[in-house]
């Protein structure tokens, strides 16, 4: 039934295991939304305005439930103004690790909560450091398949963990959805976390 409930604007089983240590269970929109960066756009207006599409896209799927309440991320990893999003095979993923090898890199999530009456937004920004990567890492790593459907090409909840040197930011943030912004924008829409 459609009724005071938090629906998540996303296929990611990350996001939703993140939601779900939040005490929810909600339910789970599919959504399609590109994911294209504009001539010229700004790398953190990219990822906000995609994240907002997708809680939007979300939103129209409920519209018939006036106190439902759509949250909708988007996580990038971003290098000198290079948005790496997720891979397209594995030489992208491989071409990406490379890049962030021995390099401080940014991750950016953006997480949007909309409903009929109200919209608001959160933003997490984490700096991440990898280390030097030698080949036989990066091939080691892409055989693992970790990498597919990961911005950046690495899970940092996975092996990937492995290659991080120094993170200052969100942990939760970089894997897809920051608990703390995440909670506190909940909690002021009247969501019981």
């Amino acid at each position: 039934m459609l009724g005071d409930m938090v629906y998540l604007a996303s296929q990611s089983p990350r996001r939703l295991a993140l939601l779900r240590q939040l005490g929810l269970d909600p339910g789970v929109l599919d959504v399609e939304v590109l994911e294209e960066r504009l001539n010229g756009e700004p790398a953190l207006d990219y990822v906000n305005r995609v994240a907002r599409e997708k809680a939007g896209a979300g939103l129209l799927k409920v519209l018939g439930a006036p106190e439902a309440r759509v949250l909708a991320a988007d996580t990038e990893v971003i290098l000198d103004d290079a948005v790496f999003g997720k891979p397209l095979d594995a030489a992208d993923a491989a071409r990406m690790l490379r890049q962030l090898s021995g390099r401080v890199h940014t991750v950016v999530t953006v997480v949007w909560l909309l409903s009929a009456a109200t919209e608001a937004s959160a933003r997490s920004v984490s700096e991440v450091r990898f280390a030097a990567l030698s080949e036989a890492e990066i091939h080691d790593y892409l055989a693992t398949d970790e990498w597919k459907g990961k911005a950046g090409g690495y899970a940092i909840q996975g092996r990937a963990a492995t290659f991080i040197e120094h993170l200052s930011g969100s942990y939760s943030g970089v894997m897809g959805l920051p608990l703390f912004e995440t909670a506190r924008l909940l909690r002021n829409s009247g969501v019981t976390v």
